[in-house]
């Protein structure tokens, strides 16, 4: 389950950057779009709980949503969202693969944690995998703007980063709550700030998301993006660690680069080929250690 889980949630992430590349090339306004994404995913999946007497609503009101929320939703995709304008969904896909690193470098520096040989050299090669995916790319489009977009992106997977790792500690904090409440509820506070980022920075104008592009972006992306998707991540990362899950993020640039050759007349060289090789041998050896665990699990359980 835990697997199958795993390759579902890279599938929908996989496939989730270019629904937003659609909706903010029909004219989405990027802050307002993700808000409300995020809104009411978070709104329509705690109302569900709540009824299901599953969840309560004093959990909306505990500071650690909020803190989760910020991580997770307002600082990850306010960044991804502007950028997604200026950088294509393939390249913004390849960029946020640095996420796992990053979690290694905060647990191995901040949290001083122990990683294993295996695993540091699974993210070095991965990465490297990423950068020779990149290298084509900024061959055509190194400017300013689109330099500014891409980091964005990387600051964002850092705010990715540090709300996967409190969001271990708040799982192991409110055992008695289900990991989809506890998502439901952090997708509404950070929705609600980036609709409040949205009111002070965007001239909203309502038809624009009327479009066929832009409602079906936004409807994809609450339904398949944030209620199925973000809700399975939740749940791996309380099932095994931080690390696991994000691991998603080596294989999306795959899936993201696929679906737009089909869909969005992007080209693959022989370059990006031997980056994908890369990668996936990455992600393998990043993956190996943790996957050792769940299987030793499973036979003693």
């Amino acid at each position: 389950m835990i697997i199958f889980n795993y390759l579902l949630v890279c599938l929908i992430f996989g496939t989730t950057f270019l629904a937003i590349k659609v909706g903010v090339d029909a004219s989405a306004p990027p802050f307002f779009s993700a808000g409300l994404r995020f809104f009411i995913a978070g709104l329509l999946l705690f109302g569900w709980l709540l009824w299901r007497k599953k969840a309560t609503l004093a959990l909306l009101f505990r500071k650690e949503m909020l803190f989760t929320g910020i991580g997770l939703t307002f600082g990850t995709f306010s960044t991804l969202y502007w950028a997604e304008q200026y950088v294509s969904s393939g390249i913004a896909a390849v960029l946020s693969a640095t996420g796992p690193i990053m979690i290694l470098v905060l647990q191995t520096f901040v949290l001083r944690l122990k990683a294993t040989t295996l695993s540091v050299f699974g993210s070095i090669l991965g990465f490297a995998g990423i950068i020779i995916l990149l290298l084509p790319q900024l061959a055509v489009s190194a400017n300013l703007v689109w330099v500014i977009g891409s980091v964005a992106i990387l600051v964002g997977e850092l705010f990715y980063c540090m709300g996967a790792l409190y969001s271990k500690k708040v799982i192991q904090q409110f055992p008695e709550a289900s990991p989809i409440a506890l998502n439901a509820a952090q997708m509404i506070c950070g929705g609600l700030l980036l609709l409040v980022l949205s009111f002070f920075t965007e001239h909203v104008e309502v038809q624009s998301l009327f479009s066929p592009k832009a409602a079906g972006s936004l409807l994809y992306l609450i339904v398949i993006g944030s209620m199925v998707g973000h809700s399975l991540f939740y749940w791996l990362v309380a099932k095994t660690n931080p690390v696991f899950p994000a691991t998603w993020l080596y294989i999306s640039p795959l899936i993201a680069l696929a679906v737009g050759v089909l869909f969005y007349g992007e080209t693959i060289t022989w370059v990006t080929a031997v980056g994908v090789v890369t990668v996936i041998a990455g992600t393998i050896c990043a993956n190996l250690d943790s996957l050792r665990q769940l299987m030793l699990r499973r036979k003693t359980a």
